[in-house]
């Protein structure tokens, strides 16, 4: 209940959407029901007299309380499910913002794969609860609030016979419905595994050829694609049991009525309509009774994917804005390192770093191999955390700054090159502030004013960034970098596709566009 009270906070800004959905089912209902009543009448009806009036009148009838039941029938499911999808994009959306917000130890530790499966699988679990599991929660409610009273009127007898397999149905619908949970979560896990070797082979993709590992890695993931068709198929076999135990038990208690209720018309205690109604009635809510299982499905299913969902959207980010950040007029450059020390999980990797690095100054930091030389540059712009007051710009602790004003203000090439699967322009554009047309870098915010100028189409189309870079900045960032002379040699020039992680350009060409977005 804990995870659904969390939940509730998505389907606050749709309550009216909801509050509409659900009055239309009522409505649905209402207009449905009223079928069994009129087949009924007109039973009793047509056994005294039959005339033309009558075969005409009943027949209209129905179809226009059908026809009323089903135009609200649409409403319903067109409000609903619309909701449901705006819920669902809302979870994504917040989802992503989490995701964006953790520093880059929360990815060392969890797998992009697993995050891949919750974003798509387990919200789409999660999306039932909001969509069908409201609107078959609802219609089975509303319809036996209204049918229960309905059939004690015809007949109390009947009625309380329907009750003898009740306790059979709950009983089902409990140890059924627990069995679909547990093993719901367990195949969602295993989908993060399963889509984690899918991601990491994809990604891998030229490893995997130049060591001729095609085979085995196709056979390794044979293995992992079974074992989740297995548990699936173990799933399979409690949801598919549901319903044919629910068709039983409730057929059961038909069998009781129809060899009670047959007599009871026999003998005039309740009129042939009457029983015709019952009967029509009792249909109804067996379908609702059927589709209170599949509820419980969707339950079982979507509480435990919205488990795994807020185990992310709950990660608290290590790294973030202090309460004494404040946005400086202007950053020099000036860095300063004192007495750092910083540590990965408790081992010491760099200790007691002293040192001044003036405006303007280039320094390089030699060492051997896991000597802490890239841990040193990725405290700078806090991609890592040192503690208080060891690293400062312009005499100011870094953790005074905003991340955005700080990030912004340093031009970055990881060791490891990383290009989105855009145009090359895009992929430098990243680095480029937006509206600049000469070239000035991300170092430089701050020395003076953006200029405004025409941007080019092409730039700003992309959904990548929220600003659009100038056609110029971007040219003269190639140029720096030397890169203008290879895109130059490319059909497409600046709006060439690198293709995943940059697959299609060369490492040296990778470099190189990763330095002009620096």
């Amino acid at each position: 209940m804990d995870q659904l009270r969390k939940f509730a906070r998505y389907l606050t800004p749709y309550r009216w959407r909801m509050i509409a959905g659900v009055s239309f089912i009522l409505f649905s209902l209402a207009f449905g029901l009223l079928v069994p009543y009129f087949v009924g009448k007109a039973v009793d009806d047509l056994s005294i007299e039959i005339t033309w009036e009558k075969i005409i009148y009943y027949p209209l009838v129905i179809l226009g309380v059908n026809l009323a039941s089903g135009i609200f029938l649409f409403l319903q499911r067109r409000i609903l499910i619309n909701a449901s999808r705006h819920i669902e994009f809302d979870m994504r959306q917040d989802f992503y913002a989490a995701l964006v917000d953790q520093p880059l130890e929360y990815f060392q530790r969890t797998r992009v794969g697993d995050l891949m499966a919750r974003a798509t699988n387990d919200l789409a679990a999660v999306r039932q609860i909001v969509g069908p599991m409201i609107l078959y929660s609802f219609q089975a409610i509303f319809a036996f609030a209204i049918v229960l009273p309905i059939l004690l009127n015809i007949s109390v007898k009947l009625t309380l016979l329907i009750l003898i397999p009740m306790p059979l149905v709950s009983l089902t619908v409990k140890i059924l419905g627990e069995q679909i949970h547990k093993r719901f979560e367990k195949i969602q896990e295993f989908f993060s595994d399963i889509t984690a070797r899918a991601q990491e082979n994809l990604t891998g993709v030229r490893v995997v050829r130049a060591y001729a590992q095609e085979d085995s890695e196709i056979e390794q993931f044979q293995v992992l694609n079974r074992e989740y068709a297995a548990r699936n198929l173990q799933l399979v076999k409690f949801a598919a049991a549901m319903r044919p135990l629910l068709f039983f038990f409730i057929g059961l208690g038909f069998v009781i009525i129809v060899a009670v209720g047959v007599p009871m018309a026999a003998s005039g205690e309740i009129t042939a309509g009457e029983f015709t109604s019952f009967i029509l009635y009792l249909q109804r809510m067996i379908w609702y009774l059927i589709a209170l299982g599949y509820v419980v499905n969707l339950y079982q299913r979507g509480t435990a994917s919205l488990k795994r969902f807020n185990v992310v959207l709950n990660a608290e980010p290590s790294i973030k804005d202090t309460a004494e950040a404040r946005p400086q007029s202007s950053i020099k450059g000036e860095i300063e390192f004192r007495d750092l020390t910083f540590a990965y999980n408790g081992t010491p990797v760099l200790d007691g770093i002293t040192l001044r690095i003036e405006q303007g100054r280039t320094v390089a930091f030699v060492g051997k191999t896991g000597s802490g030389k890239s841990t040193l540059v990725s405290l700078v712009p806090r991609l890592l955390d040192a503690p208080d007051g060891t690293i400062l710009i312009d005499g100011i602790p870094v953790r005074r700054y905003p991340l955005e004003q700080l990030r912004k203000s340093i031009g970055f090439v990881p060791q490891e090159t990383f290009l989105f699967s855009d145009t090359l322009a895009e992929n430098i554009a990243m680095g480029v502030e937006r509206g600049d047309t000469g070239g000035q870098r991300r170092g430089d915010a701050g020395k003076s004013g953006f200029a405004q100028a025409t941007v080019d189409q092409s730039l700003s189309a992309s959904p990548r960034h929220k600003f659009p870079a100038s056609k110029i900045s971007v040219e003269k960032a190639s140029d720096v970098a030397g890169l203008t002379s290879d895109i130059q040699a490319f059909p497409q020039k600046y709006e060439q596709l690198v293709g995943e992680r940059g697959i299609t350009l060369s490492g040296g060409q990778k470099q190189r566009t990763a330095i002009a977005r620096a």
